[in-house]
């Protein structure tokens, strides 16, 4: 008998013909009885999901992390237990403005989502190639993310709309020193950091909580790319990031990156110079220096992409016993925002996808049922209701985090000034960079700010001012400003 595979509809009946459509003699009009070609039509109409409205284009793949140094003093999470302790990953890096089809090396923040798939769930940390990010409120997201995309009127990219924004948002100005510098287009994705952005939470084991924030430094080393060789790539390879990691992978050259964390004992946040919680803000490494976790490795490319990399799910809200959240305005939106997007991307069910289902963790025991798309047992007839007495899953109350004090009226606080100035630490990242650095920034923002009316030129050059003179001096000098 032959061993050759048979092509089959989705229930499993084989296919007679797939070329050639049922009809009405050889001419005549086709029948609607050939369920073969409706259903390969229906399918077909059926393909494609709608995109992320942000981080659409996105390259991935599966890794591991490996535990090296020990940080139990400060998180009773399982995946940190032990040294040598190694836990599967999957990664998605992705640009954030562009469709799914633009190209991977525009000038753009890049996103860095993993997913651990840990002994105790999934922890999902959902971040970028930055430490900050351009707002620190999420009822101004949707606002930026519209400035980022096209005109309603051409239907075309533009400038202007961010550039606009951008001028009456100050606290916009870290980013963009970091987004118009070198680091706003890299060489490949192998060659950017990855950074949580947000303050989270470690509880240990004595249900002590510190506020931390997360690493990942290329070892790679860090490499960006020249304007004109990014210009050319999009045109010749808009997938040049994209290939390049899966080949680098082919070949057993996967990225590495090493893990650290920057940890703060609760209590300092309450008398902190910055706010720790402001996602425009670093927490300078003098003060709280980088401690070594581990390392991160990807190393096995997607059998099928869309499977593993399309349909992964990512949300800040999956945390696992002994990593938390913090006050942070931007990440509390996200939790919510960001499972809500998946449910009407994927469906309801999008967790119980092989991608974002629990690898570590055998068994799932939430009472959720029904809905589109549900493809296991749906609870079979086990109980759908909390409490019962047939043996159901009950809550377990040693998980419980320790209280998080919250104190304050209840109102729409906009960020105070003084210390928490938004130009202070914009001005210090540009002293850091070497006069060439500094020339190629300006130059940048001056090829994009330049497009736009010398009103709006001027509003901007005044911020930068404020950050260093000599940063708005170069500025208007390149604008061609008084």
């Amino acid at each position: 008998m032959s061993d050759k595979k048979i092509l089959t509809t989705a229930a499993g009946i084989p296919v007679p013909d797939n070329q050639n459509s049922l009809t009405a003699g050889e001419r005549g009009p086709t029948l609607m009885q050939d369920h073969y070609l409706l259903e390969k039509l229906a399918h077909f109409n059926r393909e494609r999901i709608p995109e992320r409205v942000v981080h659409a284009k996105a390259a991935g793949a599966h890794g591991v992390l490996t535990v090296t140094h020990d940080i139990t003093r400060y998180t009773r999470a399982k995946l940190f237990s032990e040294i040598g302790k190694q836990t599967e990953v999957l990664g998605r890096f992705s640009t954030v403005a562009g469709e799914k089809g633009s190209a991977d090396t525009v000038r753009d923040v890049r996103g860095f989502a993993l997913k651990f798939y840990t002994e105790e769930g999934n922890w999902d940390l959902v971040g970028n190639n930055t430490p900050v990010f351009f707002i620190r409120d999420a009822i101004k997201f949707p606002d930026f993310i519209h400035t980022q995309k096209r005109d309603p009127a051409t239907n075309a990219a533009r400038d202007f709309a961010q550039w606009d924004f951008w001028s009456q948002v100050p606290e916009s100005l870290h980013q963009l020193t970091i987004l118009f510098s070198d680091r706003g287009i890299p060489q490949g994705i192998p060659f950017i950091n990855g950074y949580g952005s947000h303050t989270y939470s470690f509880i240990n084991a004595e249900n002590e909580r510190f506020w931390v924030k997360f690493h990942f430094k290329t070892q790679q080393g860090i490499r960006c790319m020249p304007v004109e060789e990014a210009t050319r790539l999009a045109g010749e390879c808009p997938d040049y990031h994209t290939l390049e990691l899966y080949r680098a992978i082919e070949r057993g050259e996967g990225p590495k990156w090493t893990f650290y964390v920057q940890v703060m004992p609760e209590k300092d946040a309450e008398n902190y110079r910055w706010n720790p919680f402001d996602l425009t803000k670093v927490w300078p490494h003098a003060d709280y220096p980088l401690i070594e976790v581990g390392v991160l490795e990807m190393n096995r490319n997607p059998e099928n992409y869309f499977a593993e990399i399309e349909q992964a799910a990512f949300s800040p809200g999956n945390v696992v016993p002994g990593i938390s959240f913090s006050p942070c305005k931007m990440l509390q939106a996200r939790i919510f925002s960001y499972a809500d997007a998946h449910r009407y991307r994927l469906g309801t069910n999008f967790e119980r996808l092989p991608v974002n289902a629990p690898h570590a963790t055998k068994v799932q025991n939430p009472y959720q049922r029904d809905g589109a798309m549900r493809f296991d047992d749906n609870g079979g007839g086990d109980p759908n209701y909390e409490p019962n007495s047939l043996g159901g899953p009950v809550e377990e109350p040693s998980y419980a985090e320790p209280p998080l004090k919250i104190s304050g009226d209840a109102d729409r606080y906009e960020q105070k000034r003084g210390v928490d100035d938004d130009y202070i630490q914009p001005g210090n990242l540009y002293r850091l960079m070497s006069p060439q650095e500094q020339d190629r920034l300006v130059q940048n923002i001056a090829g994009s700010l330049g497009k736009c009316p010398q009103w709006l030129q001027e509003k901007m050059v005044a911020h930068f001012t404020r950050a260093d003179e000599a940063y708005g001096a170069g500025l208007a000098k390149a604008l061609g400003l008084k």
